[in-house]
């Protein structure tokens, strides 16, 4: 359950020009001062590493957090009384990756989906709850883009691991799965479209900490549920405490996030792509490769006219030579068989047995019904050398 629209990243520079409590930086050997960061100010901590935020997106009440310049931050006071059953008005969180295009150096960020492997991306989170009358929840927020970088809100899924809540609130969205054994846990997983997907996996027995959570089998759940394509890169990782109503004590003990080669340049854009290595492969489409390319559509939820709906077709060589200089194509057909919208992507190589997931964002058209999905792979000169129907999407 998240805002529309969150608040950049102020300056340091201009939080001290605006008058807000910010610590000045302590004398060699001296003990950390303590940062004060309401509405939504921000601040680096742990030599960079991280940002910590204060994110009060929805609501003006009084609502501050504390740090010390670790990789921490205390909730320090709260008169946040927003609905239970709607949205918060909050979320004071730490991050690594890049958040409407605020960026933590060297984080390693971003990685491609069809890269992450067990032990690509690992976090390990402590946390204080008060419980309480307070309604809130303790969640990751794991943002992912269609490509690897965001300048504002991201155009792909927003995945949030609830570790334990308080009060009568709930994940966006409706509950699709539960009880669901994921990497070793039990989840309950909810989902829904807010202009973006919104997919929450909230722990059935809440828990103060994680260590060396593997986001793989969570992420590789959301793929398998069409949530999230292979093609799209992870981005962001936060942590923190989306507030609805007080939460003053809540804190962050520690909070670590560890990307497998980060630090090196460009990690994870090219490093573990499945394109092949091979010495200048032939641009002549491999006819007996291409006859078993395989499509199959990863259809989305109902839709509504007008909205932004993704369509991925997943492309499998499931020959054994490479096919290469392809141009794969995504349409989408009316009633009437008039193609309404389609996308294409020219000079992709297929390796044997790797999967290609292609997506094609379409403003769904104006008159409800059912439209057809079709993938089409053609060659360098244009000749279309496959054409399928491979799913459906539902306007209503």
């Amino acid at each position: 359950m998240t805002p529309l629209t969150r608040a950049l990243a102020l300056p340091a520079a201009l939080l001290a020009a605006g008058g807000i409590l910010a610590a000045a930086l302590p004398a060699a050997g001296a003990r950390a001062a303590t940062a004060t960061l309401c509405h939504s100010q921000t601040a680096p901590v742990a030599g960079g590493a991280y940002t910590i935020q204060n994110n009060e997106w929805g609501s003006g009440a009084p609502e501050c957090i504390t740090t010390g310049g670790g990789a921490g931050f205390t909730v320090a006071n709260s008169s946040l009384a927003n609905a239970a059953n709607g949205a918060p008005g909050s979320y004071p969180a730490i991050y690594k990756g890049c958040h409407w295009g605020a960026c933590t150096p060297g984080s390693g960020l971003p990685v491609r989906v069809s890269d992450i492997r067990a032990g690509t991306v690992t976090t390990s989170w402590s946390t204080a709850q008060p419980g309480g009358s307070s309604a809130y929840d303790v969640a990751y927020d794991i943002w992912f883009n269609q490509a690897p970088a965001a300048g504002g809100q991201p155009d792909g899924t927003e995945l949030m691991i609830w570790l334990n809540h308080n009060g009568p609130v709930q994940p966006y969205g409706s509950q699709v799965a539960g009880d669901v054994s994921i990497g070793g846990g039990s989840y309950n997983v909810w989902y829904g479209r807010q202009g973006w997907n919104t997919v929450s996996y909230t722990m059935t027995s809440g828990t103060t900490a994680v260590s060396n959570l593997d986001l793989q089998a969570l992420v590789a759940d959301a793929v398998s549920r069409g949530y999230i394509s292979r093609s799209w890169y992870l981005i962001d990782v936060e942590a923190g405490f989306e507030l609805w109503q007080g939460g003053a004590g809540l804190a962050t003990n520690s909070f670590s996030v560890n990307v497998a080669g980060s630090g090196s340049p460009s990690p994870s854009l090219t490093s573990a792509s499945p394109s092949p290595t091979l010495p200048s492969p032939s641009l002549t489409p491999a006819p007996a490769s291409t006859r078993n390319i395989s499509m199959q559509a990863i259809s989305p939820n109902p839709t509504t006219p007008g909205t932004a709906t993704n369509g991925t077709v997943d492309f499998k060589n499931n020959g054994s030579t490479l096919a290469s200089n392809l141009t794969l194509v995504t349409e989408i057909l009316n009633s009437a068989g008039t193609v309404v919208g389609s996308q294409s992507w020219a000079g992709q190589n297929v390796s044997p047995q790797q999967t290609l997931d292609e997506t094609y964002t379409w403003t769904a058209a104006s008159s409800t019904g059912n439209y057809t999905v079709e993938g089409l792979v053609r060659d360098s000169s244009g000749k279309t050398l496959q054409h399928a129907q491979v799913g459906t999407i539902t306007v209503k």
